[in-house]
């Protein structure tokens, strides 16, 4: 397909493509479906338990399943159809807000069912992440990938903004989280209807006998990559120190003094901030000094946590939880392209799998480390010591891997 001319419509190319267009709308509703879920579910063990610690249990308990299954979630991607697989973890989705819908209505009154459910999300987040990731690249031309990348965030993270002001809205207005979690059953199971309508431009992968070697190719491939190692350690490390959103809840309730509305606006506020910057990054796409933008936007992400967590004010709050979201949404949408522009189609499931581990353990163990911290330390230095922790990973990493920081195009970067 020949290149768009027209500026305007080279931002929006990867909308010319249908398949992308389904793929689009079924996980703009499931990222809802997951993050009004997520809002309900950290006030109702905050109601029940009144600890800080108990917020990050939720993150650990979603986390957990992902370190038990990835191999086996990596190999399922590269080996059965991506759009089926995509199709069963909607369903599944739909079934985890089922059962905590039916938690809700018998009025237990305990956060260990709760975690149960949570960790069955996580597994079948463990599926879901590797297999979103692989089809994207079989959904456009590869010409039309990095845009499709940016889009891609850009959808997520406005997802990110509406699911938890709804959560929080449908929480307070409904006086408890029944009819949050009734609303996301139904979206989950819409999302995986509408899945079954894409058509991935599908090639014929090459079939491997599942053995040792096959299981932990991803591994071996990410630690040849030094490039790919350095973005998503980077990654890894900052984020879970410098993560600040399994306290909101404590934030919300203890510090701004608001309710369950004002924890949606300030679980809204990241993706406010990242989805800004990525419909920057798919008109202006970043395309020299990729990895020293990288570094200085991981930089501002630590920065920016570090004053929300001094704030006592819900405006300066806000603004500064959006430029952490901002800062971010970099380092994801340069990280997406460099991981699926450099690794084989036949592979992508496996690398995909190792690489959401990475995200997984920054931010769900990132919950557990913050919600420990805070235990142990109270809340607010929690916060800013993570910030300033993600400011010292920052200058090891910019030393410990110059290829990262010398790293200018991002496609060039990716294919050799």
């Amino acid at each position: 397909m020949p290149e768009i001319a027209n500026p305007t419509l080279a931002g929006r190319a990867a909308f010319s493509h249908p398949d992308f267009v389904r793929f689009q709308r079924a996980r703009f509703f499931i990222v809802i479906v997951l993050e009004m879920q997520s809002v309900a579910v950290g006030w109702q063990v905050y109601e029940i338990t009144k600890r800080p610690l108990d917020l990050g249990l939720v993150g650990l308990a979603q986390f957990l399943p992902g370190i038990l299954l990835f191999l086996v979630s990596g190999q399922a991607v590269d080996r059965f159809n991506r759009r089926k697989l995509l199709t069963l973890c909607y369903g599944g989705f739909g079934l985890c807000s089922g059962l905590l819908l039916g938690i809700s209505w018998r009025g237990i009154h305990s956060a260990y069912p709760i975690y149960a459910v949570i960790a069955l999300v996580g597994a079948v987040r463990s599926f879901n992440g590797p297999t979103a990731r692989a089809i994207l690249p079989q959904l456009v031309p590869e010409e039309h990938f990095p845009n499709a990348v940016a889009w891609n965030a850009s959808i997520f993270q406005t997802a990110t903004i509406l699911g938890p002001s709804f959560g929080g809205l449908l929480y307070a207005f409904s006086h408890g989280p029944s009819a949050v979690y009734g609303a996301c059953m139904l979206t989950a199971i819409a999302s995986m209807l509408s899945t079954l309508r894409i058509k991935p431009r599908t090639a014929r992968r090459p079939r491997q006998e599942i053995s040792l070697t096959t299981v932990l190719a991803g591994f071996r491939y990410i630690w040849q990559q030094k490039l790919i190692l350095g973005s998503i350690s980077l990654d890894l490390f900052a984020v879970l120190l410098g993560g600040a959103v399994a306290l909101l809840p404590v934030y919300a309730r203890e510090i701004l003094k608001t309710g369950p509305w004002g924890l949606g606006l300030l679980r809204s506020a990241p993706g406010a901030g990242a989805v800004i910057m990525a419909i920057l990054l798919a008109y202006r796409p970043v395309k020299k000094r990729a990895g020293a933008t990288m570094l200085w936007c991981v930089t501002g992400f630590g920065v920016f946590t570090i004053l929300f967590g001094i704030s006592r004010n819900l405006g300066l709050s806000l603004a500064a939880l959006a430029l952490v979201g901002a800062t971010d949404m970099v380092s994801v949408v340069i990280r997406g392209i460099l991981v699926q522009v450099a690794t084989p189609d036949e592979m992508r499931g496996r690398v995909n799998a190792v690489d959401m581990i990475f995200i997984g353990a920054s931010n769900e163990l990132g919950q557990f480390e913050s919600g420990l911290t805070a235990h142990w330390f109270g809340t607010v230095p929690a916060v800013v010591f993570g910030g300033i922790g993600t400011l010292v990973v920052i200058a090891i990493w910019a030393w410990r891997f110059p290829e990262l920081r010398k790293a200018d195009d991002l496609i060039e970067s990716g294919a050799r």
